[in-house]
């Protein structure tokens, strides 16, 4: 099965860096199990991408244009296809104390952010940090091992991977009525205070117009309920004849 672009698809992968086989990113727990970095509360499973839309990096992007789903893929994505290669004028060296109050705790390697921008500090010494504002892996050659998991046919199937992208709902907390061109997603209550719910909403409000031609209205449920009374808890008989004059 051919992917044309703007096909929504599952990918299985593990990215390393060439010439330190370091993984940075993957789907699978056992690959994440074999790093530093495994998160034991992060659900790993296949991403959702759109082929062709750069949901991933170029390099990448472009052999899933060519593939086809079933396919297992070794992608070797070059820097001016990657995060690019590194730039000297993005190194900056600054007076410590810019970095703030805790300017005196900062050491090599640490992460910084300075003027909104992200860095990595590469020297502390007389007063003054060198910051790395580079992509930590620009200038490197990254190598993904890749399968073709699945397209995505349905409305059904397109409207769910594409509220979990955004939302990271549970499977089993995801819950959306689909009837012809209307769409109401009724969402969990642990997702009524999460940061930038407005703004997230109407993303997947944009990805689902766009992916999902058929629907042309979409509501968000959010239900609220009273909170249950709490309950007295009755004395035992002996203790109330007690308690009587």
């Amino acid at each position: 099965m051919t992917l044309e672009k703007g096909s929504l698809i599952l990918v299985d992968y593990t990215a390393r860096v060439k010439d330190t086989n370091e993984v940075f990113e993957t789907t699978r727990e056992e690959d994440a199990k074999k790093t530093d970095h495994y998160d034991s509360t992060r659900k790993y499973e296949p991403r959702l991408v759109s082929v062709g839309e750069a949901w991933v990096l170029k390099g990448l992007d472009e052999a899933l244009a060519n593939a086809n789903v079933g396919d297992k893929l070794n992608v070797e994505v070059t820097p001016d296809k990657g995060f690019g290669e590194r730039d000297p004028n993005k190194v900056r060296m600054i007076p410590q104390r810019k970095l703030g109050e805790k300017a005196d705790e900062v050491s090599v390697g640490d992460i910084v952010e300075l003027e909104d921008r992200t860095g990595v500090v590469r020297y502390v010494g007389s007063g003054r940090v060198q910051i790395d504002f580079n992509h930590r892996l620009a200038g490197r050659v990254l190598l993904y091992d890749v399968n073709v998991v699945k397209k995505l046919e349905t409305d059904n199937e397109k409207v769910t991977a594409l509220i979990k992208r955004r939302m990271g709902i549970e499977d089993n907390k995801l819950k959306f009525n689909l009837s012809g061109s209307d769409l109401e997603i009724t969402l969990p209550e642990e997702a009524y205070l999460a940061e930038g719910l407005q703004i997230i909403k109407r993303a997947v409000a944009n990805d689902i117009f766009k992916f999902v031609p058929a629907v042309k209205n979409l509501k968000f449920v959010e239900n609220y309920a009273a909170p249950q009374p709490e309950k007295k808890e009755e004395k035992p008989a002996e203790e109330k004849k007690e308690a009587q004059p």
